[in-house]
C-alpha cells in the first residue's frame, strides 16, 4: 500500500509571498521509493495523497522584532511611539538587538521629526525595513475575513478561513488544500501546519495517521526603500547643457545590469552573515524578481543566471511582464557540477519597445583555442589553455527600437541598438586573462560597429576595479604600457601593449554623476562616487570586499545619459553586515541608466 515515509520543509521560516514546497518521500505499493506526487486525479493502487495547510492562531497577542523578524519581540522603543513611527518598527527581540541597531534606529526618529517639520505629517514611506500589515502586532481576536490576503494559493480556493479545530488557547484555520502554500499577510506572526495523509480513493477516508510539520512564525517580506531614478540630463559627456539634442530627438530607453548571485555560489559558508532563510533560493528568486520587475527597464542584462533558473523561472516570469528572453550559458569545460546549474548571461527586452534583430554569442574558450593555435608553441599549449579556458561568455544582441528617436529631418530611419552582456573571469591572479577577455569582446564589438552605424551598450560584471587594465581599456580605449597589470603575462598574450586598443567611444554611464554641477541637489549622489575614478564607490559589497566590479558603458557619440538609478549607501547595508541580506538578495547592486539616442547627422 502507498505510505508516507518522511515529510520536511527545506526552510522552516516561512515568508510572505514565498511559496512553501514540502518534500514528501513515499513508498509505493511495489516497495520502491519516490518523491513524485500522487494526486486524486491519478491514484496509485486505489490510494492518493491529500494535503492541508492550517494557520495556528493563538489567543495571545504576538509582536515581531523589527530587526530579526523570525524572533518574537521582548521590548518596545517608546521614542518610536511618541514620534508616531509605525509601531512595527518599535519592537526588538533583546536589549542587545536594540543597542546594536541604535545607530540606524535613531535615524528613524530624526527622519520622523524632519518629516513632521517639513510636512506637518509623518511620511509612512520613509520608514520601512519590513513591510507588515497594520500595526505589526498580530491581533488574533480579529477574524481573518477582516484582512484580505494578498496572494492566492495555486489550486487552493481563496478561503474565508473556516475554523478547523479549537485546541486549548489555539484556533486552527484551514488556509490551503494543495501541496504548496504561499503565506499571505494574514499569516504574519502565526505558525503554519502542513498535513499530508494517504486517502482511500473509493471511500475518500484517510488511511492511517496524518504526517504533519509545524513551521516557525511567518515573517513579512523585507521591503527595502525604493531606489529613485536621478536625472542627470542637464549635462552631456563634456559637461555642457545639451538642450539641442533634447529638443530635436524624442524617446528614451532604460538599461539594467545586475549580477543576481547564482544559487550554487550562495552558500552559508561564504555568506555566513546572511540568515539562511534569506539565502534560500525560494526566497531570493521572489525578492530578485520583485526588484527587477519594479525597475521597469526596457532592456535587462543579468549575470550569474543558472540554466535551470532561466528556463523554469526567469524566462516565464518575465514573459508575463512583456519581456522576450535570450540566454547564453557558460561553456562547461572547467565546470564539473550538474550541467543544469551552469550559470550564464541572460538578456531580456520589452516586446513593446524593441524587436530582436540579431544575436551573437562569444565563447572565450573558443577564442583561447584560436589564440594558442596562432601564438603558443605546441609544447606549451596545454599550459596555455589551462590558464585561458575559464568558461566565460558574452551575449551580444542587436535590437531595433519600436519608438522614434529621430529628428524631424530624418524620418523613418531604423534605430538599432547593440547590447553586450558579459561576466568576466573572477580570479584575482589571472589579470592577463581578464584583460584578454575584455579585449576580445571589444574587438568583436568593433566589427559589429564597422558593419552598421549603431549605438553600443556594454554591460556586465567585469570583475575589474576602476583603474585596472580592463577598466582602462574600456573607458580610455587603451592601456598604458607601464600599467602594473601588464606585468602579469606569463603567456605573452598582451604584448605588444600597443595592440591593446579599440576605437569605440565608450563612456561609463555612472560617470555622469561625477560630472553634475554643484548645487543641483545631487550632492548625496556625488558622495557615493569615487572622485579619483568617476565610478561608484562600490557595486559589490561582502564582508571581505567592497568595490566596483559592474559597469554600463555606452557609445558617447550616439547616446546621452538622461538619468541614473541612485546608488546605495554603505552604512545602510552594514546594518546587515554586507550583501546579500534580507532586503537585497545579491552581493552586487543593480545598475540602471536611461539613455537618449542623439539625432544622426546626414552623411
Amino acid at each position: 500500500m502507498l505510505s508516507v515515509l518522511r515529510v520536511h520543509l527545506p526552510s522552516d521560516i516561512p515568508i510572505v509571498g514565498c511559496e512553501l514546497t514540502p518534500y514528501v518521500l513515499l513508498r509505493r505499493p511495489d516497495k520502491s521509493i519516490t518523491n513524485e506526487d500522487v494526486p486524486e486525479s491519478a491514484p496509485l493502487d486505489g490510494h492518493f495523497l491529500r494535503y492541508k495547510w492550517y494557520r495556528i492562531q493563538s489567543d495571545r497577542k504576538v509582536a515581531i522584532c523589527s530587526v530579526h523578524p523570525s524572533e518574537q519581540a521582548t521590548l518596545q522603543c517608546l521614542g518610536c511611539v511618541k514620534a508616531k513611527i509605525p509601531v512595527a518598527k518599535s519592537y526588538h527581540c533583546s536589549p542587545k538587538c536594540f543597542s546594536d541597531a541604535w545607530q540606524h534606529h535613531r535615524a528613524l526618529h530624526d527622519r520622523a521629526a524632519s518629516a513632521v517639520n517639513e510636512n506637518g505629517t509623518e511620511e509612512e514611506e520613509l520608514f520601512g525595513r519590513f513591510n507588515s500589515t497594520g500595526s505589526g502586532v498580530v491581533n488574533t481576536s480579529l477574524p481573518s475575513s477582516q484582512s484580505s490576503p494578498s496572494l492566492a494559493n495555486g489550486a487552493a480556493p481563496v478561503y474565508p478561513a473556516a475554523v478547523a479545530q479549537r485546541n486549548g488557547g489555539e484556533t486552527w484555520f484551514e488556509v490551503g488544500c494543495s501541496k504548496t502554500y504561499t503565506p499571505t499577510a494574514d499569516d504574519i506572526g502565526h505558525v503554519l501546519k502542513f498535513e499530508c495523509v494517504v486517502v482511500d480513493a473509493e471511500s475518500k477516508l484517510p488511511v492511517g495517521l496524518a504526517n504533519t510539520i509545524l513551521t516557525s512564525r511567518v515573517i513579512p517580506a523585507p521591503s527595502p526603500s525604493p531606489r529613485r531614478l536621478i536625472s542627470v540630463s542637464a549635462v552631456d559627456v563634456v559637461g555642457h547643457l545639451d538642450s539641442d539634442s533634447r529638443i530635436s530627438s524624442s524617446g528614451t530607453f532604460t538599461v539594467l545590469s545586475y549580477n543576481i548571485l547564482s544559487d550554487v555560489y550562495a552558500t552559508s559558508e561564504v555568506y555566513s552573515y546572511c540568515p539562511s532563510w534569506a539565502l534560500s533560493w525560494p526566497y531570493r528568486r521572489q525578492n530578485l524578481l520583485r526588484e527587477i520587475v519594479g525597475y521597469r527597464a526596457d532592456i535587462v542584462c543579468l549575470q550569474e543566471v543558472q540554466s535551470d533558473h532561466f528556463e523554469e523561472f526567469f524566462a516565464p516570469e518575465l514573459d508575463k511582464h512583456g519581456y522576450q528572453a535570450l540566454f547564453k550559458r557558460k561553456t562547461a569545460e572547467v565546470f564539473s557540477g550538474n550541467i543544469h546549474t551552469v550559470d550564464g548571461c541572460a538578456t531580456f527586452f520589452r516586446r513593446d519597445r524593441f524587436s530582436h534583430v540579431k544575436k551573437y554569442e562569444v565563447e572565450f574558450n573558443k577564442a583561447a583555442q584560436s589564440l594558442t593555435d596562432a601564438l603558443v608553441p605546441s609544447a606549451q599549449k596545454k599550459t596555455a589553455l589551462s590558464r585561458l579556458v575559464k568558461d566565460n561568455v558574452a551575449l551580444i544582441v542587436v535590437l531595433e527600437a519600436k519608438f522614434s528617436n529621430q529628428g524631424i529631418d530624418n524620418p523613418g530611419k531604423r534605430q538599432l541598438v547593440c547590447v553586450a552582456n558579459t561576466h568576466v573571469n573572477v580570479h584575482h591572479d589571472l589579470k592577463d586573462v581578464k584583460l584578454w577577455q575584455v579585449h576580445t569582446l571589444l574587438k568583436g564589438l568593433e566589427k559589429i560597429a564597422a558593419s552598421a552605424d549603431i549605438p553600443m551598450l556594454v554591460c556586465g560584471d567585469f570583475n575589474a576595479v576602476p583603474g585596472s587594465a580592463p577598466h582602462a581599456l574600456l573607458a580610455m580605449g587603451k592601456v598604458d604600457p607601464m600599467h602594473p597589470d601588464l606585468a602579469v603575462d606569463p603567456l605573452g598574450i598582451l604584448r605588444p601593449a600597443s595592440k591593446l586598443t579599440h576605437q569605440l567611444p565608450l563612456v561609463s554611464a555612472y560617470s555622469s554623476f561625477a560630472r553634475i554641477g554643484v548645487g543641483l541637489g545631487l550632492e548625496q549622489h556625488r558622495r557615493r562616487m569615487d572622485p579619483s575614478t568617476n565610478e561608484p564607490l562600490f557595486t559589490n559589497c561582502t564582508r571581505d570586499f567592497i568595490g566596483t566590479l559592474d559597469y554600463v558603458f555606452y557609445s558617447a557619440d550616439s547616446l546621452t545619459v538622461e538619468s541614473l538609478l541612485e546608488l546605495l549607501d554603505e552604512d545602510s547595508l552594514r546594518k546587515d553586515t554586507a550583501l546579500p541580506s534580507p532586503e537585497w538578495s545579491s552581493d552586487h547592486i543593480a545598475l540602471l541608466a536611461e539613455f537618449r539616442c542623439k539625432p544622426r547627422t546626414r552623411r
